[in-house]
Parts: C-alpha cells; sequence; structure tokens
C-alpha cells in the first residue's frame, strides 16, 4: 500500500492523532531506509494539518448550524424562556464548557441577576447577583467588552467580591468566558461559558459566543417588542370593552331613567320608581326619607355605618358601597331628602343615582305641594278660630276633604322642637285624616274628625314627640255641634263657631300638662280630673262626678246605704273611724265596715293625697246638688 494511501485511509475513517505514527512505525520495523521514513514523517505532517482543517470545518459547519438552529426558534419565537434555554444550552455544547449560562441587567437594583443556566449544581451560584464591575461577569456587563480567563481565582484583572468567589468555588469553575448581550450601545446581560478545570479560550470560542449572545440579545428584543405589541392590542381591546360597556351602560341608564320619568308624568310615586329600579338591576331596594324612615321597600335592619355611608354619598355627590349594599343620598341646602340603598353584588350605580334624584324631585314636588295645601289648611282653621262668622267656610273645608258637619276635636300640641318639621308633620297628619293644621310660634293647631278628644291628644303627643325627638304637649277638646237652629248669625258652617272655645281649652290643657308635670303627653278635660273642671268650658261636673263617685252613689242607690256620707263625714273628721262613729252615731266597727266597702268600690290607691282631693270635692258638688245619680 503506498504512503498517500495509507493516511488517506487513516483520514476517512476520522483516526485519531496517534494512530498517524503506525504506517512509520511499521516502516522501520521493516528496516525501510532513511529517505522512506523521512518521506512519511512528511506525509503525516500533511494527514495531521487535513485532519485539523477538516475538524475546524466541521466545527465551524455544527457552529452555522447551530446559528442556524437558533434563527430559527427567534423566527418561530413563542416562549422565550424556552429560546434563551436553547442558546445557553447550546453555548455549553459548542464551547464544550462544563456550564453556561447568562445574566440579564435589572435597571431597578442596577446589577445583573442569573437568567438561564445550563450545567449548575449550585442553588447560591443560580441565585447569584453580580453589580456592575464585580467579577468577570461585572466587569463584561460594565465595559461591553469580551473577557476571558482560564484561571479565574489566579486572574488579578477581576474585582474579586467574597460573595460571588464562594458561589463559584461551589459550583467548582476555574476557567470562565464572557461576552456582552448588546442591543445597539445598550448591554442588557452577559452570556457566559466556564469549565471546572483550567482551559484557554480560543478566539473562535469568543466569536461563536458572542455570535449566541446576539441572537440571545435579539431574542430579548424581539420579545419585548412582542410584549408591548400584545400589551397595546389588549390595552386597545380592553379600551374598546369599556368603552361598549361604558355605551351600554349609558344607554340602558338612559332608559331607565326615561321609565321613571314616564312614570311621574303619568302621575307615578316612589313606589313606582323602586319597582323600575329592581327590574333593571335586580336585588332588593329600600327608599327612606330625610329620617331614615322606610317609604318603600325592606333591606334588613341597618345599623349605623349605613347613615355614615349616606353622609359619605351626600358629601361626594355619588353613589357608595357598603359590603352588598349600594347607597345613594341626595339633600338640599344640607339637609337629607332621602336616600336609595340597594342590596346587590354589582349593579349599574349611574341607574341608582338617577332613581335617587328622581326620587328627590318627587318628595321635593310632594312637600311643595303639601306646604301649599299646608297653607291653605292652616289659613281655613285660623279663620274658624278668629272668624268663625265669615261666610264660605264649609266651602272651603269640602273642597279640602273636610266635613265641618262631622264630630271634630281641636288639638293645641306646644313643643319647644323646630317649628318648620312640627308644621309639615301637623299638615301631613292633617292631609292623611282629612283634618286641618296650622302652626303657630312654639305650638300647633289641629283640627281632626273624632270624638274621644283624649285618645287623639295622646296619639298626637306621641308621634309628634318622636318626630322631633323633644317632648310635645297636646291639649284636646271636642267641639259639641248645635243643631241648625244654634249656628251663628250669617255662618254656613255648623259648630263653627265652637272651634275658637275649643281651640282656648285644648290650649289650657296643654299648658295644665305642663304645669303638672307631664310634659310629652296628651290629654282633654275629661282625663285632667278636677284640673279639668277649671280648664274646661263645658264644666261638666256631673261627668267628673259620676267619674270620681258613681260607684258609691250607685250603691247607696241601690242598697239605700248612707256610703256616700259616712265618706263625707270620714273625711270632715280628719280620717278618724271613731269621731266618724260619733258624728254619725253608729259603732266604730260600722264606719270600718263601711270604709271597707268603699275601698272596694274605689279601688286601691282612693287615700292618696290627689285621689282623696279629687273624691272630697266630687263628694261637696254632690252634696250641693249639683249633680243627681248617673
Amino acid at each position: 500500500m503506498s504512503t498517500s494511501t495509507q493516511f488517506l485511509e487513516l483520514l476517512a475513517r476520522e483516526a485519531s492523532a496517534v494512530e498517524f505514527e503506525r504506517p512509520i512505525i511499521e516502516a522501520r520495523a521493516r528496516g525501510a531506509d532513511p529517505a522512506t521514513i523521512e518521506e512519511l514523517e512528511q506525509a503525516k505532517v500533511e494527514a495531521l494539518k487535513v485532519r485539523d482543517l477538516l475538524k475546524r470545518r466541521a466545527r465551524r459547519e455544527a457552529e452555522l448550524s447551530a446559528l442556524y438552529d437558533t434563527a430559527g426558534d427567534l423566527a418561530a419565537l413563542r416562549d422565550l424562556d424556552a429560546v434563551l434555554e436553547a442558546i445557553v444550552h447550546r453555548a455549553r455544547q459548542l464551547l464544550a464548557t462544563d456550564v453556561a449560562y447568562m445574566t440579564l441587567h435589572d435597571p431597578e437594583q442596577g446589577d445583573t441577576y442569573m437568567r438561564v443556566t445550563d450545567g449548575s449544581i449550585s442553588a447560591k451560584f443560580r441565585a447569584l447577583r453580580l453589580a456592575m464591575g464585580a467579577g468577570l461577569g461585572g466587569l463584561v456587563a460594565q465595559t461591553a467588552t469580551p473577557y476571558s480567563t482560564a484561571d479565574y481565582f489566579a486572574d488579578a484583572r477581576f474585582r474579586h467580591k467574597h460573595h460571588i468567589d464562594e458561589a463559584v468555588k461551589e459550583e467548582g469553575l476555574v476557567a470562565i468566558l464572557g461576552v456582552p448581550l448588546r442591543l445597539g450601545q445598550r448591554v442588557i446581560g452577559v452570556l457566559m461559558a466556564a469549565n471546572r478545570s483550567a482551559r484557554p479560550f480560543h478566539q473562535e470560542e469568543v466569536s461563536l459566543l458572542a455570535s449566541l449572545a446576539a441572537h440571545a440579545a435579539v431574542a430579548i428584543d424581539n420579545a419585548r417588542l412582542l410584549q408591548e405589541t400584545r400589551n397595546a392590542l389588549e390595552e386597545l381591546s380592553q379600551a374598546h370593552r369599556t368603552a361598549r360597556a361604558h355605551g351600554e351602560a349609558v344607554e340602558r341608564a338612559a332608559l331607565a331613567h326615561d321609565r321613571m320619568t314616564s312614570l311621574v308624568l303619568r302621575g307615578g310615586g316612589i313606589e313606582d320608581v323602586a319597582a323600575v329600579v329592581t327590574d333593571v338591576l335586580g336585588g332588593s331596594l329600600a327608599v327612606l326619607d330625610d329620617l331614615g324612615r322606610p317609604l318603600t321597600g325592606d333591606v334588613g335592619e341597618l345599623d349605623s355605618g349605613v347613615f355614615e355611608s349616606a353622609q359619605a354619598s351626600r358629601a361626594l355627590g355619588r353613589t357608595v358601597r357598603r359590603g352588598d349594599l349600594l347607597i345613594a343620598s341626595v339633600d338640599v341646602g344640607g339637609e337629607p331628602l332621602c336616600t336609595l340603598i340597594l342590596r346587590s353584588d354589582d349593579a349599574d350605580e349611574r341607574i341608582l343615582e338617577r332613581a335617587a334624584l328622581v326620587c328627590a324631585l318627587l318628595l321635593l314636588f310632594r312637600r311643595s305641594v303639601a306646604e301649599a295645601e299646608g297653607r291653605v289648611r292652616g289659613e281655613l282653621l285660623d279663620d274658624l278660630i278668629s272668624r268663625p262668622g265669615s261666610p264660605g267656610l264649609a266651602d272651603r273645608a269640602r273642597r279640602l276633604g273636610v266635613d265641618l258637619s262631622a264630630p271634630h276635636v281641636v288639638v293645641v300640641v306646644r313643643h319647644e322642637g323646630q317649628r318648620e318639621r312640627a308644621a309639615f308633620w301637623a299638615s301631613s297628619q292633617a292631609t292623611l285624616r282629612h283634618g286641618l293644621a296650622a302652626g303657630r310660634a312654639g305650638e300647633v293647631v289641629l283640627l281632626l274628625p273624632g270624638e274621644n278628644a283624649g285618645g287623639i291628644a295622646q296619639r298626637v303627643a306621641a308621634e309628634l314627640s318622636a318626630s322631633l325627638h323633644v317632648p310635645a304637649t297636646a291639649g284636646a277638646s271636642k267641639i259639641c255641634l248645635p243643631d241648625a237652629t244654634a249656628r251663628p248669625p250669617g255662618g254656613d258652617t255648623p259648630g263653627a263657631g265652637d272651634v275658637a272655645a275649643a281651640y282656648q281649652e285644648a290650649r289650657r290643657c296643654a299648658e295644665a300638662l305642663i304645669a303638672l308635670g307631664r310634659a310629652g303627653d296628651g290629654a282633654s278635660a275629661a282625663e285632667l280630673g278636677f284640673v279639668g273642671l277649671l280648664v274646661g268650658d263645658g264644666r261638666d261636673v256631673r261627668g267628673f262626678v259620676g267619674r270620681v263617685l258613681g260607684a258609691v252613689i250607685d250603691y247607696d242607690a241601690r242598697r239605700g246605704t248612707a256610703l256616700a256620707d259616712t265618706l263625707a263625714a270620714y273625711f270632715g273628721s280628719g280620717g278618724s273611724p271613731s269621731r266618724t262613729a260619733e258624728a254619725m252615731h253608729i259603732h266604730v266597727n260600722t264606719v270600718t265596715q263601711r270604709l271597707d266597702r268603699i275601698g272596694k268600690l274605689l279601688g286601691d290607691g282612693w287615700l292618696e293625697p290627689e285621689r282623696a282631693l279629687e273624691i272630697q270635692l266630687a263628694l261637696r258638688l254632690h252634696r250641693l246638688g249639683h249633680t243627681s245619680t248617673p
């Protein structure tokens, strides 16, 4: 076999460098001459050169193939992490190093952090951060220049930091090569390859790693641009959805507003507006008045936080959310007018706010109508009190739905609360009960249908006290209706002349209650006992005696006894049974028995000072003959 053929065969099968010595060894063993040996030596050198060239070309082909694959990955970029991991893995394979890794710049902290590693075994190394200029990687990031070292710890070019050296030692790295990741003039990171044993890095390896770094930089920038594009598209899409949702919400609010306005124009009320809101928004709705009392709906028990939220809603001029409650409140002149409370997880606040405005307008309209009607009713009541003989009073009353020919009660309420609130409350009550009301300084006057003056006075006092949050004291007097022949001269209103007298009596009753320490109570003359005889115009002596002493007088009439006389003698003797017996010429035991019977007829407490005074007055009136047995 010729010399060239032997070396070509070795090249063909990619033999190792040591095998190229075999032809020379065999020739010497055969005793070949020096010229032949020299020829073989020259052929070996040329063959090894060809072998090195082929290896470099194969390596270059592999590098180009890797760069091509990386470019393909970038073209089909779907996952930045996967692309960066592939680049780092190829760097490790092509440079035949133990480890490859990539650090990226952190603009917030001003350093670089480990982004991707391949072949690393140390957790501390994978979590390493490099300050600009610190270590080999920090120096590459700071200078934008590739650096390599065959023995990192023995290389004085680098600024060694304790925590960096510890992490490098834990990983066992010795030889390190780093190239910058550059976008234009800006360094965004470093791509590095490292060995756990000393080795130099050739210029071809630096160039290869730099090419991979360029691809990595392009991948990162493409990913950034792609993400920004996605973000912009998402923002645009979100803006479109928001605009469309806003448009739909505005259209829905406008439709709801049109429905509510149409209801109001057709004479609808708060309940109808609430029905529209719940139909559009769902949930349950309650409408509260200025005092926080429900006008319609029920959302359960409300705590103080709800009313604080209502105050906040009035201050902000918009809906306030508290848990699953939406609260919209409207005020006029700083005073609350109405509050809408919707229990719903998700609802359009605009519709609730519009509903609150519509309800507020309804209430303002009602209040204006009530005030106007209240003025008319007040003027009529003033005329009935001060000018009972004026013509046309009955016609004016009938137009207001008041029948003056029916039994009525005049109520005078003394108070120290808000005059406007008291007058508005009285006007509302008069309208609801087909009566009349007038507000005056420190009092309101009502003319209400009915006959139970005392019961009406107690109810009015209790309700107005609750509304004003201060005691309101009510005196009442029933109007005595005369027959047609007893009408005032020229008057056309049955009993109109008695309104003024009833007003004076009711006023005296209210003053008497306050004088007796019963502020906040209500009563007529009949409920004031003997005091009623002093303040009442009717002077119903018979009725007074009957209420106080009727049981005893009836017993005497049925049994022929003398209990009333015994009672008078008992009080006349200063409450002494023995002196009573002497005055009546009877045995003291008889007196005791009669007193026991009297106690049973009159009930417990008949000897209490106030009760005893009433009994003595009734006895005196009875004995004076002002009344007969009831």
